[in-house]
């Protein structure tokens, strides 16, 4: 990278919330940052007034409902995203968060963790993935990755997604649905692969979760924001819904006391299904990968704005 450029990596949440810059936090250098590799902060007018030379804006992950692409275009400051990074890992949180539902994990441990263990094996009430049917609403890099995992557990799975023809979903194992109620109504487990926008704003809402079939197991490893919790939690407690995994909440981290933490048939990580080893690796190697084509005129191909890029080479 030329030396002129100068990139400010924000993706510690140690330095994010700070009411004070000081020569400690990275954000005091926003004034002579020319790349930002993005994580989970606000980026809108208010940051990019700080941010006069900022160029580029790569993100360590799909979802950019975090940036305000509209006032980066009028900037001409190009988004970038980096979504294969994040998908490997994800199938694998999403299978994951399913299959510890579906035994009701949080339960065991908690029965474990107060020593009440006699005669567990009777009393659990788990079941086997095997023979059940997954749908999907969203049948892109995850969706797809976490249907090919399902179908190796012996499940049926199916998808709605209006972008997804019948024949690409078949060579994927999966058979097309076409219309959201018929998914919701006869799915076993259903699982979120969305991104979060004014449209899909509280997506599951009081409404969709009386459309589960009963006794649905409910997962979301995408955004927090497409869930109405207090839809969820009153499905949970009917037991309409039978147990959900979550990898994240409308607000993040979930504070101590969030009702959806105290309950058995809930298994709840704080967005966490990109933080392995490998998956930061490819997530970090992938935003500046694609920061420093920007900075050097190519262009990436996780640009999000490409009508700003005309603008950006002259």
């Amino acid at each position: 990278m030329p030396s002129r450029f100068r990139a400010l990596l924000t993706g510690e949440a140690t330095y994010l919330g700070s009411s004070q810059d000081t020569p400690d936090n990275p954000l005091a250098k926003l004034a002579s940052a020319h790349a930002a590799i993005a994580s989970v902060m606000r980026y809108d007018d208010a940051l990019f007034d700080r941010a006069p030379l900022l160029r580029v804006i790569s993100r360590t992950g799909i979802g950019v409902d975090n940036i305000d692409i509209a006032a980066a275009t009028r900037r001409g400051i190009a988004v970038c995203n980096t979504p294969d990074a994040p998908t490997i890992s994800t199938v694998e949180h999403t299978v994951l968060l399913m299959l510890a539902a579906l035994r009701r994990l949080t339960s065991v441990r908690r029965h474990v963790m107060a020593g009440d263990t006699v005669n567990l094996f009777d009393r659990l009430s788990g079941l086997d993935a095997c023979g059940l049917t997954l749908g999907l609403v969203g049948l892109g890099r995850i969706g797809s990755g976490v249907a090919r995992v399902a179908n190796v557990l012996g499940m049926e799975v199916q998808a709605y997604d209006p972008y997804l023809e019948s024949a690409r979903a078949e060579e994927r194992g999966v058979r097309a649905v076409d219309n959201l109620d018929e998914l919701l109504g006869s799915s076993d487990v259903v699982s979120l692969h969305l991104p979060l926008s004014a449209a899909t704003q509280n997506f599951m809402n009081r409404e969709r979760f009386e459309q589960l079939k009963p006794g649905a197991v409910f997962i979301n490893a995408a955004r927090g924001g497409l869930v109405d919790e207090v839809a969820l939690l009153a499905a949970l407690e009917s037991g309409h819904v039978r147990a959900a995994g979550l990898d994240v909440t409308q607000v993040e981290p979930p504070s101590p006391d969030h009702p959806l933490l105290n309950r058995d048939e809930v298994v709840l990580t704080p967005h966490i299904a990109t933080a392995t080893e490998q998956g930061r690796v490819r997530l970090w190697t992938a935003a500046i990968t694609q920061a420093v084509q920007v900075l050097k005129g190519e262009r990436p191909l996780g640009l999000v704005n490409p009508e700003v890029w005309e603008r950006l080479r002259t």
